[in-house]
C-alpha cells in the first residue's frame, strides 16, 4: 500500500537573504517541511496548499515542483510525498493565522544552511538542494502558464450543429466542476479561452468561484489555429509576456502550436517535457512554470507538470 502526501518548502527573501520555513512537531520533536496526507477526493496540489494553510496559517500558491520523496513507514507501507516551492509574500506573512497547536508547535524561518543543520530527516535534504539550485540560477521565483484542454465533449460524429457549439458531456461537466480547486492551487487570476462552447463551459465553474474575468480569444479555436497558427503563437507569446499566472483553455489541435512558441524559451530537456502537453487528455491541465523577470522576453521555462482534476462525486 502506498500512502500519498504533499507539501512545500515555503521561502521568502529577507534582507537579500533566502529564508525557508521549517515546522516543529512537538509530538515527535522533529523539524521538517510542511506537508500532510491526501484527503479523499483531493489532488496532490490541493493537498499541498491545504496542509500549508492548516500547519502554518499561510495562504500560498504553488511554484515549481521540487520532486518526490519515497520511503518506508514503520508498518512497511511506502510513503510518497510530492513537494513544490511556495513563495510567502509579505502580505501572506502578515495575514498568517498560525497558533501553536497539538500538531505543530512552531514555524521558524532559517537560512538554507541553518535549515540543513536543523532538519531531522536525511530525505528532506534533497528538496532543499533542488530549491537552492533554482535560487542560485535566478529562476526560483516563477509564475505559471496553465494550459487547459476542455473537458470531455460530445463526439463530432454525434453533433451536427457545428464545431463552435459542440457541448460537454456529463463527464466533461463533472471535470469542469472539479477544476477550480486544482487551478486555485496555482493562483491563476487571468483566464483566456477559446469562445467555443466546450471551452467556455469548462472554465465556467472556476470563473464563478474565483470571480475572475474571462477573456475570449478567437485565435485559440481549432479553426483559427489551422488557418493562421502564427496568430495563435502571438497570443501565447503575449500572455507569457504578462509575467503573471495565466490560464488558457483551448483544444487538442491547438496544443502543438502553443508548444512551438514555448519551446523558444526552453532547454532541450524541457522541450521534451513540453511535448507531454500534446497528448493532454480532456479536462487535464499542463502547468508550465516560467521564471519571473522584469524583462518578459527573458522569461524561461523552468519546469512542466501535468495535472488532472478528480471529478466531483455526486451524492
Amino acid at each position: 500500500m502506498t500512502v500519498y502526501a504533499a507539501g512545500a518548502i515555503l521561502w521568502r527573501i529577507e534582507e537579500n537573504q533566502l529564508k525557508v520555513a521549517l515546522v516543529h512537531r512537538g509530538r515527535y520533536d522533529d523539524w521538517s517541511w510542511a506537508k500532510g496526507k491526501v484527503d479523499p477526493g483531493e489532488t496532490l496540489p490541493q493537498t499541498a496548499v491545504r496542509e500549508i494553510r492548516e500547519e502554518t496559517g499561510l495562504k500560498v500558491k504553488l511554484g515549481v515542483p521540487l520532486g518526490i520523496q519515497r520511503y518506508r513507514l514503520p508498518n512497511k507501507n511506502l510513503k510518497e510525498v510530492h513537494y513544490w516551492a511556495a513563495r510567502v509574500t509579505e502580505k501572506a506573512l502578515a495575514k498568517s493565522t498560525f497558533a501553536p497547536n497539538e500538531e505543530v508547535s512552531q514555524v521558524v524561518w532559517f537560512t538554507p544552511e541553518q535549515a540543513r543543520a536543523k532538519l531531522s530527516y536525511s530525505h528532506d535534504h534533497e528538496q532543499l538542494e533542488t530549491l537552492e539550485g533554482y535560487f542560485n540560477r535566478g529562476v526560483l521565483d516563477t509564475e505559471p502558464l496553465l494550459v487547459l484542454r476542455h473537458g470531455k465533449a460530445r463526439s463530432r460524429a454525434t453533433w451536427k450543429d457545428g464545431e463552435a457549439s459542440r457541448p460537454l458531456l456529463a463527464e466533461g461537466n463533472d471535470q469542469a466542476e472539479a477544476l477550480p480547486k486544482l487551478i486555485k492551487a496555482y493562483g491563476a487570476r487571468l483566464v483566456f479561452t477559446s469562445p467555443w462552447t466546450r471551452c467556455l463551459s469548462t472554465i465556467a465553474y472556476y470563473a464563478q468561484s474565483s470571480k475572475v474575468k474571462v477573456k475570449v480569444s478567437p485565435e485559440l479555436t481549432e479553426a483559427a489555429n489551422a488557418k493562421k497558427p502564427e496568430q495563435t503563437k502571438d497570443v501565447t507569446r503575449a500572455l507569457v509576456n504578462l509575467n503573471k499566472a495565466v490560464l488558457i483553455c483551448t483544444h487538442r489541435p491547438v496544443l502543438p502550436t502553443i508548444i512551438e512558441e514555448l519551446e523558444t524559451r526552453a532547454t532541450s530537456k524541457l522541450k521534451a517535457k513540453l511535448h507531454l502537453i500534446a497528448p493532454l487528455k480532456p479536462g487535464s491541465l499542463a502547468v508550465v512554470h516560467l521564471s519571473k523577470n522584469s524583462d518578459p522576453i527573458k522569461r524561461v521555462v523552468v519546469d512542466v507538470e501535468i495535472q488532472a482534476a478528480l471529478a466531483v462525486k455526486k451524492k
